[in-house]
């Protein structure tokens, strides 16, 4: 068993190092083992997932933010599903937990299969090796504007800088959840364990078949796997309803009803405890006299190509990451599928 050793205690602050180059704008977070994480998540809920003792039937979905976490962990839960879609009153919650969100409180009593997701590095990943994770990655460039527009957009003090700004920070490795290339390596250097796979938002994009068994056959190929090779209307479902098209219709609707709550509203629901924290907190910036008069559209599910950075960058800053990859993915093998897409 892998054991992380390291001081969890959190500090809140806001890291004067990060205004050298991004005209000011700061990205507050809290650090835990040194490690940045946004304000924006409740600092009991992240600590909670540090101390959280995995199950042997859990299943992580791990990113790095904006690299297909909501997208692979939809497919999941279909393939878990064998291809039955969510009710038409779906809420994102019910396909599982995103962890920074939720924290752990009340696991226990969740029924399995029900996959996690999470942005954690791997150090601060409760780790077990009867757990399974997936982790998926995605070229640094297009992750980089996708995050840009989710800050953006966030529904709570949402970044106001520009994508100038927002690209110093992730070149610097000071956005929130740190540095991608730190984070790419970490996972990276567990892949050949058994309970570990990669895969990546090019495959899923170029091959959704294809990364559907691929993540069926890892999680249990006679269970999940067999029935889609058996019934293709089976396959055709999970296909079908974790399309772009598909998934942006239901999580934006799903994302907006939940962000649009009040406290009264979610103390009545069946959320997790920490989903009920974070909606507290939203409140207390609400502009309660005004929020259901002038409600705020917030797109979580975007665009869903590959190439989009080519409409963001500058060739300045093309060569810069260029540099970087370079010299971060120099002995990891999966980085060089990338290179197409750069």
């Amino acid at each position: 068993m892998i054991s992380h050793r390291f001081n969890t205690d959190c500090t809140s602050k806001q890291d004067e190092s990060n205004t050298s180059q991004a005209s000011g704008k700061i990205i507050p977070v809290n650090y835990f083992g040194g490690y940045p994480i946004p304000t924006f998540f409740l600092a009991e809920n992240v600590q909670s997932i540090i101390d959280y003792k995995p199950r042997d039937d859990d299943i992580f979905i791990v990113t790095y933010p904006k690299c297909g976490t909501t997208w692979s962990h939809h497919m999941l839960a279909l393939i878990l599903r064998h291809g039955e879609n969510f009710s038409e009153n779906f809420n994102w919650t019910d396909s599982g937990p995103f962890l920074e969100m939720s924290g752990t409180k009340g696991f226990e009593n969740l029924k399995r299969p029900c996959p996690f997701r999470t942005h954690m590095p791997f150090r601060l990943t409760p780790w077990s090796d009867k757990a399974k994770y997936i982790y998926v990655t995605r070229n640094p460039k297009d992750a980089c504007v996708s995050y840009y527009h989710h800050i953006a957009n966030a529904p709570v003090d949402p970044f106001t800088g520009t994508f100038d700004d927002l690209f110093e920070y992730f070149i610097s490795g000071k956005a929130g959840f740190g540095d991608f290339f730190d984070h790419l390596e970490g996972w990276y250097e567990q892949r050949n364990r058994p309970n570990v796979l990669f895969v990546t938002y090019e495959e899923m994009k170029e091959n959704p078949e294809a990364a559907i068994f691929k993540m069926a056959s890892f999680v249990d190929d006679e269970k999940y796997a067999e029935p889609l090779r058996k019934d293709r209307q089976k396959l055709e479902n999970v296909l079908k309803y974790s399309s772009f098209k598909e998934m942006k219709a239901i999580i934006n609707k799903s994302m907006n009803e939940f962000f649009s709550m009040f406290t009264k509203d979610v103390e009545k629901s069946e959320v997790p405890e920490g989903f009920k924290a974070m909606v507290s907190k939203m409140n207390e910036s609400k502009d309660v006299e005004n929020a259901s008069e002038n409600p705020r559209y917030l797109s979580f599910i975007r665009k869903g190509i590959i190439g989009d950075w080519r409409n963001h960058f500058s060739e300045e800053q093309s060569r810069r990451l260029d540099e970087k990859f370079e010299e971060r993915t120099k002995n990891i093998e999966i980085a060089k599928i990338w290179k197409q897409y750069m």
